[in-house]
Parts: C-alpha cells; sequence; structure tokens
C-alpha cells in the first residue's frame, strides 16, 4: 500500500516545482525589467535600446516573458 501512495504523490510534487520555477522566473524578469526602466539613455544606447523600447518592455507583464526564459 505505501508503494501506491508515493507513487502517486510524485506528480504532485512535480506540478508544485514546475509552478515555483514558473514563479521565479517571473520574478527574475520583473526585477530585470525594474533594472531597466532604471538605465539612463546613453546606458539604454550602449545595449542598443532606445528609450521607448525600454518602456514597452517595462510596461510588460511578468508572466509575458521571452520563450528562451521558459523553464518548461
Amino acid at each position: 500500500m505505501e508503494h501506491v501512495l508515493a507513487r502517486t504523490t510524485v506528480p504532485s510534487s512535480i506540478g508544485w516545482r514546475r509552478a515555483l520555477s514558473t514563479v521565479q522566473v517571473w520574478l527574475a524578469v520583473w526585477s530585470e525589467r525594474r533594472s531597466l526602466e532604471r538605465l539612463d539613455p546613453r546606458l539604454l544606447d550602449d545595449i542598443g535600446l532606445t528609450p521607448d523600447d525600454a518602456r514597452r518592455e517595462c510596461a510588460r507583464r511578468p508572466w509575458d516573458t521571452p520563450a528562451a526564459r521558459s523553464r518548461d
């Protein structure tokens, strides 16, 4: 009986890990966008962005992440 119960808890555990990983990505993206928001135009130019580009990026929701950032 214990063996059957152990198998049934594994998918739940994986689901929680995936959810936690997703939230961690969202928090990292949110933090990076807040940092981007504080850069002056000279620094934005150094990384190839205009102030308008930066404003658009900062206005995106945390869950609106590039596909390359997904951990699934």
